[in-house]
Parts: C-alpha cells; sequence; structure tokens
C-alpha cells in the first residue's frame, strides 16, 4: 500500500504467507526471495553480482510489505527499471521504492564502465497493461521519440554489446572513440550527435543524460543504454544498420 500523502511505502504489519512468488534472474542464475528477511543485492549480499569495486556492497533490497518493493538503498547509483515489455520505465535513485506490480521487471544499472540487467520474476502480478493496436500487424510502436538515422547509429554503437551477448550478462559499455571506430566516424561527428540524440531524449523528460559539472561522459553513455534497452529504443533487428554504415565508409 502508498501513503497517498507521501507516496512512501506503508510499513504495517503484513501477512508473509500471502505474499506471491518471487524469483530474481541474474545471468540464468535463478534465487527465489522469501519474506520476512529482505533480500539484498549489490557486491555482497544475498545476491553478489561483481567484485566490481564501483559497485555498493549493499545497493538494491527487495522486501515484502503488502506487496513486493523494491528499494535503492545505495548513496551513489541509480538505476533504470522497466516492466518485461518495455512499456514503462522509471528513473531509479537512491533512496527510493517502489513496488513490483508487473509479472516481469527489468532493472538496469552501471557501476563504473560495466552495465548490468537482472530480471524480477512475480509470479501473480498485480497490473498488466494495456496495449492498442498500431496497424493490421498488431503491432504497436514503443519509441518514445523518432530519432534520426544517425542518432540511432549512435544509440547501437553504445548498446550494441548488451544486445548481442548473453542476456543479463554484464557488459562493458564502449567509450566515445570505440563507439565513433565502430561506426567508421571522427569522435567529433559521434560526440556532436551523441549532444543531439541526449538533448532530444531530454526534452521529453528523460533523465540523467545532461552534461555538466559533475556529470561524466561515462555516467551520459551509459544511461543512455539503461534508458534506450528499457523502452527497446534499439533491438537486435537494428544492429545490421552498423555494418550498413560501416559499408557506405570510404
Amino acid at each position: 500500500m502508498i501513503c497517498m500523502r507521501c507516496s512512501a511505502p506503508w510499513h504495517g504489519s503484513a501477512p508473509f504467507e500471502a505474499a506471491p512468488r518471487l524469483r530474481v534472474d541474474f545471468c540464468g542464475e535463478w534465487l527465489d526471495v522469501a519474506p520476512p528477511d529482505p533480500f539484498v543485492i549489490g557486491r555482497e549480499g544475498d545476491l553478489a553480482v561483481d567484485d566490481n569495486p564501483y559497485l555498493h556492497r549493499s545497493f538494491l533490497r527487495l522486501y515484502f510489505d503488502r506487496y513486493w518493493w523494491l528499494e535503492n538503498v545505495g548513496s551513489a547509483l541509480a538505476a533504470t527499471v522497466s516492466d518485461g515489455d518495455g512499456a514503462m520505465h522509471a528513473w531509479f535513485a537512491p533512496g527510493a521504492a517502489l513496488p513490483l506490480l508487473f509479472g516481469v521487471t527489468e532493472v538496469r544499472f552501471t557501476a563504473g564502465p560495466t552495465n548490468y540487467l537482472l530480471t524480477l520474476h512475480l509470479d501473480e502480478p498485480v497490473l498488466q497493461i494495456a496495449r492498442s493496436v498500431a496497424n493490421n500487424s498488431g503491432c504497436t510502436t514503443l519509441y518514445p521519440t523518432n530519432l534520426t538515422d544517425n542518432q540511432r547509429l549512435v544509440v547501437l554503437a553504445l548498446a550494441e554489446r548488451a544486445l548481442i551477448e548473453r542476456p543479463g550478462a554484464a557488459n562493458r559499455i564502449p567509450t566515445s572513440a570505440e563507439a565513433a571506430k565502430r561506426l567508421g566516424w571522427t569522435l567529433t561527428k559521434f560526440n556532436r550527435q551523441l549532444d543531439a540524440v541526449c538533448q532530444k531524449l531530454s526534452r521529453t523528460g528523460v533523465r540523467g543524460l545532461h552534461g555538466g559539472p559533475g556529470r561524466l561522459a561515462a555516467g551520459r553513455r551509459s544511461r543512455l543504454v539503461e534508458y534506450a534497452l528499457a523502452v527497446r529504443l534499439v533491438t537486435v533487428e537494428d544492429l545490421p544498420l552498423l555494418e550498413r554504415e560501416r559499408m557506405v565508409r570510404p
């Protein structure tokens, strides 16, 4: 239950025997979460993600209180949370907590140069997203904004490893220089297009893409990848565009 005054989780007594089954999938390893003890995810805890020194020892916490809740107990790292189809996404900052309402919830986060994905599976979802049919094929486009061809290539070059490697695996996000080389572009051209796509998405309300003092370029790239994968801004089907771009370069 959510307090309507402050939108904070209600911490009354919880009938733990009524908790629906919750499982965590990370890199193909499945773990059951059972109340009353909270389930801690981080460099240490019930799920030790990695020995990455950039990752908090305790980063995320799962607990049951009328609903299953996900809480960011870290001090610096944020995450991108989405439903399994990419129709809903949320910027999950330190101190935030949200109820798990969908059958599948994807959690993406970056520590240092490495991007991670873990998936939360709830046997009895509280909500299901209703979709409208966009055309006779039954497919609905979920893109939140239209990207130019060059802007889509920027996102693809940064997200390529996460798209092609084993789902849930940790993936290193390429530097701007590496991504520019992958496309056959100059670094100046890549950075100009990266600025353009970040500005376009920021205008639609996507957080974490602004540059400026204290905002490292690596953090902006990782946030872009998290968001793009969460909302299916790019998919595996788009990857041939990278080779096509290389072929037209002299």
